[in-house]
């Protein structure tokens, strides 16, 4: 697998391989694009959680001052640029700015999907308070180009859970899974 340069992102987008919405030349590194926190967090509703059950969470929206999010408690955040890829793998990393603020933008699920084909949820959480704002740049999606052919792409799997298109934190779908 090799990442993608920032022309080959731009070739990408103009094939329609890689859709970024909205899209900004300024956001485009040497091998990455920078993507934004939206304006909506969530949090679940109850404190301890059940995988086997739906959890629900409550969402609301970062105002113009900010927002603090606390240590112990897991945000769901949700990035403002909807995007589509549909011939590599998209990463999404913390940038390094957020991380040195003491900031995790996701749990386990950096990777997408080829066919993945929505704004990404983050899983933010954090080692001190720290007030954060709509609209900041919180990541960075890095796209590695894949060998072969796709089967079974991510948004036509009959059992694919977050293919809604929102720009609202989706809460996890672990208990849709037979187990």
């Amino acid at each position: 697998m090799a990442i993608l340069s920032d022309k080959q992102i731009i070739e990408e987008m103009e094939l329609g391989n890689i859709v970024i919405e909205p899209y900004d030349r300024s956001n485009l590194g040497t091998n990455s694009y920078d993507v934004h926190l939206g304006k909506f967090l969530g949090t679940y509703q109850n404190r301890v959680l059940d995988a086997k059950k739906h959890n629900k969470i409550d969402i609301f929206t970062i105002g113009e001052d900010g927002f603090v999010i606390q240590p112990d408690t897991l945000y769901l955040g949700v990035t403002m640029e909807y995007t589509e890829s549909h011939k590599h793998v998209p990463f999404l990393e913390g940038k390094s700015s957020i991380g040195r603020l003491g900031i995790d933008i996701h749990a386990t699920a950096g990777k997408g999907d080829v066919g993945f084909c929505n704004a990404w949820t983050l899983e933010i959480s954090c080692i001190q308070p720290v007030k954060v704002y709509a609209g900041m740049p919180i990541g960075q999606l890095i796209y590695f180009s894949i060998e072969g052919e796709i089967e079974n792409m991510y948004n036509s799997k009959k059992n694919a859970k977050y293919i809604v298109r929102s720009d609202k934190p989706m809460e996890s779908m672990m208990w849709k899974n037979k187990f």
